[in-house]
């Protein structure tokens, strides 16, 4: 058994950890209030706009044409893992970081497959096994749409110059606070939109529905990496909040345990002193 000076350092380190963790618990629940609205309040203009974006696709006839349409022999691909910056957060990075591997190993073996890294998490884990041709780990110290669309036009870029076939992002996305979805989603080429033939209507386009569409493609492309990043912005502090609180609860636990450790081997060390004591008596006496 240890002895008390031991227990009590230990008991301490505990305290210290527990006081830690408690603390981290409660900043990333403030956060998460935060991004929480945020991402609510988000997805029914993200929604509204691909739904604004099938209705006009349905009223055509035949293929816009698009850029952004063109579906190639998948030769080249290019994968957007979207992470954090910072750890304990349970497995929230690890689940990205499996599936972004499974891409390589399984979907699409055999294939040239690249990376770009949103969180250190990701860049770290990845460049050390594939080719990471961007870092954009800097998105979260200022994580507006603006600077989220500039991410977006250079993968448009990188697949319109025929540098990739196919890009696909992985991202959690936000259930709550304890739950959080692992998300592959196919970014370019953009996914064919599958209408009800009633669902057609006669309307006046000013300018053409081709020109519509042309513009809108660019504008739910960005506002679909935007949506996956605050996802994913939510998701990490709803796992850190969950991850901290399990960590603060272990750690009550355990110092539990230290003190009855520590009060049974003080009392074990009183009761050895006793009897010393009485045996030494018993010696005199005799």
């Amino acid at each position: 058994m240890a002895n008390l000076k031991e227990i009590r350092n230990r008991i301490s380190s505990v305290s210290s950890t527990m006081q830690i963790t408690s603390a981290m618990k409660m900043v990333s629940a403030a956060k998460l209030k935060k991004a929480q609205d945020a991402i609510t309040a988000m997805r029914p203009y993200a929604d509204k706009l691909t739904e604004l974006l099938q209705n006009l696709s349905a009223s055509l006839e035949g293929d816009s044409g698009s850029v952004y349409a063109d579906n190639r022999v998948v030769n080249k691909v290019l994968v957007v893992s979207v992470t954090s910056n910072r750890g304990l957060c349970g497995a929230f990075n690890t689940n990205i970081l499996k599936q972004s591997t499974h891409l390589v190993e399984n979907v699409y073996a055999g294939k040239q497959v690249d990376f770009v890294a949103v969180g250190k998490k990701a860049n770290d884990y990845l460049e050390k096994r594939y080719k990471v041709i961007a870092n954009y780990s800097e998105v979260y110290d200022d994580l507006t749409f603006d600077n989220v669309a500039e991410i977006a036009e250079s993968l448009m870029a990188l697949f319109t110059d025929g540098e990739y076939d196919r890009i696909e992002i992985v991202y959690n996305k936000f259930k709550n606070a304890a739950t959080q979805i692992v998300m592959t989603e196919q970014f370019l080429p953009i996914v064919p939109l599958e209408v009800e033939e009633t669902a057609s209507a006669d309307y006046t386009f000013e300018p053409s529905k081709v020109e519509i569409i042309e513009q809108l493609i660019p504008k739910s492309l960005k506002t679909q990496l935007y949506k996956g990043i605050r996802d994913s912005f939510a998701s990490e502090h709803g796992a850190r909040m969950t991850a901290m609180h399990k960590a603060t609860d272990n750690a009550t636990e355990m110092r539990d345990q230290l003190k009855l450790t520590y009060n049974k081997a003080r009392q074990a060390a009183i009761t050895n002193e006793i009897l010393e004591i009485v045996g030494g008596a018993e010696a005199l006496n005799n």
